[in-house]
């Protein structure tokens, strides 16, 4: 994992794991802005060649860190994510209720963005 890059685009909604030059492993999320700011996956892609290298734990890791230091929360509704969280709660405080019934809606409503 030691080649492995992570970047936020956050233009494109991509948490991106960067290896050899090229993409090899994504989380796609989108800003919620109500009733709170949430950063919110969606979904978490690892290109098959690189499956079992850690690589969407540590993009799991990187999207709570980088909510962290913006001092938003992360309102998963990525299954990989919700399970992520569940076996690191010191690491990915859990959303509010509201924040995720708020998630859920948006993505229904803009069913064209994943």
């Amino acid at each position: 994992m030691s080649d492995i890059e992570i970047r936020d685009d956050r233009a494109a909604g991509r948490l991106e794991a960067i290896g050899d030059g090229e993409v090899v492993g994504r989380i796609e999320y989108f800003v919620l802005e109500t009733p709170g700011r949430a950063l919110v996956p969606v979904h978490t892609i690892v290109e098959p060649a690189h499956e079992g290298k850690g690589i969407a734990g540590s993009l799991a890791r990187e999207l709570y860190a980088v909510a962290a230091r913006e001092g938003v929360a992360v309102a998963p509704l990525c299954p990989y994510v919700v399970k992520w969280a569940e076996r690191h709660p010191d690491e990915a405080p859990a959303a509010t209720p509201e924040l995720l019934r708020a998630a859920k809606e948006w993505l229904a409503a803009h069913p064209d963005r994943f």
